[in-house]
């Protein structure tokens, strides 16, 4: 029997799919996940998510699909994590194509419940920013997950929306979304982990890596994002709670706007007219303005100074823990030596990896 789950944001998303599947159908055989190439311009210099024509070695599903196998390779200058999560994890990773819009999506989703006759199919998001309302200020990607919401919305099969880490992707706190959830689906606990903890080492994500670290029993204040935003990490962190899709939808202002959308572009105007913004643009805005930078050379004991004096500034602000990719961006570097850095930190200071976070020195 097949399980299907479809992972709202991509990303990360993909990553605690796969932490969900082992969670709750342990054992039983991996799940197909249908997920974004959306990784972002640390992984990705390309702005906006990736399609099939981005890749070589894709592997047809039906007829719109396409799995993404360890062999895959995105077309340069592209990048993407999905050929190396297709090594390190036994799931098939299928490839959401947002170009043709949500009613694409739709096509998508209804060729793999033809195909695959799943048991059960699950919405993921890890956060919760795919219930609100889509005008919140501080809302920063939710065109990804709203496509997805329009998608399920309108298939014609029982989706279950499920909502991991209440607040942990730093969009909407998890105060403003207790009263958006349902009942509590299950709470992730250390071993848990253990399905993706070699993911966990490389894998850029912010919000799955808070995930993990709280399953694993990290509390505290994580500061996150070329913003430095504060993400409590709590009890609620390791939860995961169904909610209604149908509320759901009707909530989402920017779902029920893509519910027709034939492209992207279509669908990220409607993002500008009802959020104010499309997260697309400002990838292109911070993709032209690195490519301005010229890349600085990676001096280990300058970036252990700067450290230091992050760390100390930190602590003033009341934060306890942060993520890489917030070292790689407050150091200056790119994501090309973000593990590099990693490398360095974890040589020269391994007491403070708490994995997969780092606890800022007390």
């Amino acid at each position: 029997m097949t399980r299907l789950i479809v992972a709202a944001g991509g990303g990360g998303d993909a990553v605690a799919a796969a932490m969900l599947d082992a969670a709750v159908y342990g054992g039983e055989g991996p799940a197909v996940i249908l997920t974004y190439a959306w990784d972002r311009l640390l992984i990705d210099p390309v702005p906006g998510p990736r399609g099939p024509a981005n890749f070589t070695g894709l592997r047809p599903l039906t007829r719109s699909v396409q799995a993404v196998p360890a062999d895959a390779r995105p077309v340069a200058p592209a990048g993407s994590t999905l050929p190396r999560l297709a090594a390190e994890l036994p799931h098939t990773f299928a490839l959401i194509d947002p170009h043709h819009g949500a009613e694409g999506i739709t096509r998508q989703l209804e060729e793999l419940i033809q195909h695959l006759e799943p048991e059960s199919i699950d919405l993921l998001d890890v956060g919760g920013d795919i219930l609100a309302r889509g005008n919140e200020p501080t809302l920063r990607s939710p065109l990804a997950d709203a496509l997805t919401l329009a998608a399920c919305c309108q298939v014609n099969a029982p989706v279950r929306l499920l909502v991991a880490g209440p607040g942990l992707d730093g969009e909407l706190p998890a105060d403003a979304l207790r009263d958006r959830m349902g009942p509590l689906v299950l709470t992730f606990a250390a071993d848990h982990v253990e399905a993706i903890g070699s993911v966990l080492e490389w894998h850029p994500s912010e919000a799955t890596a808070m995930l993990a670290a709280t399953a694993r029993g990290v509390r505290g204040q994580c500061e996150v994002r070329d913003a430095g935003l504060p993400v409590p990490l709590t009890d609620e962190g390791p939860t995961v709670h169904e909610a209604d899709l149908d509320d759901a939808l009707n909530r989402n202002e920017l779902a029920r706007a893509l519910l027709a959308t034939e492209t992207l572009d279509e669908a990220e105007q409607h993002s500008r007219e009802i959020c104010g913004y499309s997260e697309i643009d400002y990838e292109r805005d911070k993709a032209s303005w690195l490519g301005d930078q010229h890349e600085r050379k990676l001096d280990p004991a300058a970036a252990l100074r700067q450290l230091d004096q992050f760390e100390a500034e930190a602590r003033n602000r009341g934060i306890t823990h942060t993520t890489f990719r917030r070292i790689t961006e407050v150091l200056g570097l790119n994501g090309r030596q973000r593990q590099d850095l990693r490398a360095l930190l974890l040589s020269s200071r391994p007491e403070q990896y708490q994995a997969p976070l780092w606890r800022i020195s007390s």
